[in-house]
């Protein structure tokens, strides 16, 4: 038996450790900013980036060089500290090394005996199949007890490995610690054999082109996005788990047009947020993750016209039914996420 049993799945894997949530905190999570914590000019602004993002992580994996990262790890602990995460509402993440690399326990182990309090969710790098979460998820749990932890913290996992792409669904199904899943392209890139160095979005060399024409005038062709399949694979079985999906980074922090298109992309297909590298990509996801104003009260006037979810309605010479009703509430509920931290699209929404 793979799996456990569906009585035992929301035990505890340690005496003392926490009882495993059954339902997932109902938070905003537009964008996971990350801040490389070795550096202390960026981990300085750490109380302010706690006001702009709706998550901040502290990076211990890659981007951190192996000669920091005992100071990154002792970085992420000083910025458990520096806010109260849990009562500001943002969320404090830390994305730690791979569990095959030497670093892993020591990571681990810290955060959880030092942070634990504050810490809401450890992000897994290259997650290859559910034995990975299994793994980390009894380990886990017997430093929660250590602790004295009342609170559970969660995992998200990251894709970067055609197996693990082949094994998606199983991974979000390991255990009631999964949060969520986040698209890792630049390394899925890589192990897939994929011929780019692009960290996410398009390609101009990944098109289609129209048959050729009479006259021999130039054929009309237009770029595509690689990632349009995995992100849909994705969603669903993050979805069909219960959890979050997540587009992960855009390398090119230059081209905010095509950083914004990828977003929306995602968004658009079910994804409940994103990373930010930079600054400049926060303002970015905090709009597109958002929904439009204008979406958001067509939304809602769907949910007047039919209270109860039932039956057919007809809203500017478009039929409304139950299947509507249910895209309607997600967009409402998402507006009353966002506008409990956000004054001003909380005034639009309600313009």
């Amino acid at each position: 038996m793979s799996q456990k049993t569906p009585r035992n799945f929301f035990k505890p894997l340690a005496i003392g450790a926490p009882d495993p949530m059954r339902e997932l905190p109902v938070r905003l999570e537009r964008m996971i900013h990350f801040v490389p914590p070795h550096l202390d000019k960026v981990r300085a602004k750490v109380p302010q980036m706690a006001d702009q993002a709706d998550v901040v992580l502290a990076n211990l994996e890659d981007a951190i060089p192996s000669d920091a990262k005992d100071a990154a790890r002792a970085g992420a602990i000083e910025m458990a500290g520096m806010v109260d995460w849990q009562a500001k509402g943002t969320g404090f993440w830390s994305r730690v090394n791979p569990l095959n690399s030497p670093w892993f326990q020591d990571d681990v182990s810290e955060l959880v005996l030092k942070a634990g309090h504050q810490l809401d969710v450890i992000m897994l790098p290259k997650v290859e199949g559910p034995w990975d979460i299994h793994f980390a998820d009894q380990f886990v749990a017997q430093l929660e007890a250590k602790a004295g932890l009342k609170r559970p913290i969660l995992f998200h996992a990251i894709l970067e490995t055609a197996q693990g792409m082949a094994l998606v669904e199983d991974i979000a199904l390991a255990s009631p610690r999964m949060q969520g899943i986040s698209l890792g392209p630049a390394d899925l890139a890589a192990d897939r054999k994929m011929k780019t160095t692009r960290v996410g979005g398009g390609h101009p060399f990944y098109r289609v082109i129209d048959d050729p024409n009479e006259d021999g005038s130039p054929r009309a062709n237009a770029q595509q996005d690689p990632w349009h399949y995995t992100i849909a694979r994705m969603v669903d079985a993050c979805r069909m788990a219960g959890i979050n999906a997540f587009y992960g980074p855009f390398g090119d922090i230059s081209d905010l047009d095509a950083c914004e298109q990828q977003f929306r992309n995602a968004f658009l297909l079910g994804c409940a947020g994103t990373w930010s590298l930079h600054p400049n990509q926060i303002a970015i996801a905090k709009k597109v993750f958002s929904p439009d104003p204008n979406e958001v009260k067509f939304a809602r006037r769907i949910l007047e016209a039919m209270p109860d979810g039932t039956g057919v309605a007809m809203l500017d010479g478009k039929m409304q039914d139950d299947a509507t009703w249910k895209q309607a509430k997600v967009i409402s509920d998402l507006a009353d996420l966002v506008a409990a931290k956000d004054p001003d699209l909380a005034a639009a929404y309600s313009a």
